[in-house]
């Protein structure tokens, strides 16, 4: 399960960067997950708040958390047109192969306007933490 992964990364950032911001408590983390990411909120939301509570409870004890889907936006290098994920038409088995390697959606996906494979994608990969809020 990489959400447990993925939540172990998050936390220890979280501390990390709330220690050099000299932050005594951390009251509220917002995350935002791609929407290639494919990711099991609940479970990353469960595994987040099991890992804060083994890693420094004094820091984490009253920390809040946010998550947003950021939905994934594809640019066509040739004709700059814009569109969603979502309205690529994939059938199952090939929205899965993006999930694991997004890589690979250039070889199931064209640009709705042009029908280049030639794209980049400019938001809706990876998890981000948005920003960390605190007391110090």
């Amino acid at each position: 399960m990489h959400e447990w992964a993925l939540a172990e990364a998050v936390i220890a950032t979280v501390i990390a960067e709330s220690k050099k911001e000299g932050l005594e408590e951390v009251t509220k983390l917002k995350i935002k997950i791609g929407e290639l990411q494919q990711m099991d909120t609940e479970i990353f939301e469960f595994a987040l708040n099991e890992i804060a509570k083994l890693q420094d409870a004094s820091l984490l004890t009253n920390m809040k958390i946010e998550m947003d889907i950021e939905r994934a936006i594809f640019k066509c290098r040739v004709c700059g047109n814009e569109w969603a994920f979502s309205a690529t038409g994939l059938g199952e088995g090939e929205y899965e192969a993006v999930h694991f390697a997004p890589e690979v959606a250039h070889v199931y996906v064209r640009c709705p306007s042009c029908k280049s494979p030639d794209f980049e994608v400019i938001q809706g990969r990876g998890v981000l933490i948005d920003y960390i809020k605190g007391s110090g």
